[in-house]
């Protein structure tokens, strides 16, 4: 179910993406092998978000083992809640403090470097920097990799998510834009309505009510402590 959502989660963000990174994936530029230099690219992108899942996941499995994880998913939820009702301008000021655009800007600089090199490595390390990328689906996905409480799961949720971006990225990389504008920015205004669905099975999850599937009771992780005798 987790692993699904992951992959729901990189699917619908896709049409989002489209629109940040996109203009990347359409310039990358001419190899000898277009379809081969596409798919280093997109795997690349897989691999940062997996990288990720990994960390935000060994965090998520610290956090349950201090019996935090229900408190943890609860926390997590109302956050997506907050983010979605923050005025944009109060996000940008946000992003700003937090050095994001810095962030940014660094990439922009290395992608500039990247893009001189018309190598298949290349390409796969285009695609590592654009996972880097500031992204709300992103976070989402982050969010979603420390809930599941697991290192293992965390990475496999973030592997999930960045596959479900396949689809629309690599045919964006390979054909140009495949979605068309009026129809990204209509998916693009649900982005909040799915922000907040998602917000509300991380709560549910939280409140441990045993709803199988929805809201399953949860198995808190003790840590045993040894005493050990000289």
């Amino acid at each position: 179910m987790e692993l699904l959502t992951g992959f729901l989660v990189g699917l619908l963000g896709s049409f989002h993406c489209i629109g940040m990174c996109g203009p990347i994936a359409i310039a990358l530029p001419k190899t000898k092998n277009l379809i081969l230099s596409r798919l280093l690219y997109n795997f690349g992108r897989v691999i940062t978000y997996s990288m990720l899942g990994l960390l935000f996941g060994l965090l998520g499995s610290r956090l349950e083992m201090f019996g935090l994880q229900r408190i943890i998913s609860i926390s997590l939820g109302v956050l997506i809640i907050l983010t979605v009702i923050t005025p944009i301008s109060y996000r940008i000021k946000l992003s700003n403090k937090l050095g994001l655009y810095k962030l940014v800007g660094m990439l922009k600089m290395y992608f500039g470097k990247m893009f001189k090199n018309h190598s298949n490595s290349s390409m796969l390390v285009i695609g590592m920097l654009n996972g880097l990328l500031p992204c709300g689906f992103v976070y989402i996905g982050i969010t979603g990799a420390i809930a599941v409480g697991s290192t293992l799961n965390g990475m496999l949720f973030m592997t999930m998510f960045g596959l479900g971006t396949l689809p629309v990225m690599l045919g964006a990389s390979l054909i140009g834009s495949v979605i068309n504008l009026n129809i990204r920015q209509k998916l693009t205004r649900l982005l909040p309505a799915f922000s907040l669905i998602l917000a509300a099975i991380f709560i549910l999850r939280g409140l441990n009510l045993g709803i199988p599937y929805i809201s399953p009771k949860l198995e808190h992780k003790t840590v045993n402590k040894e005493v050990i005798c000289h």
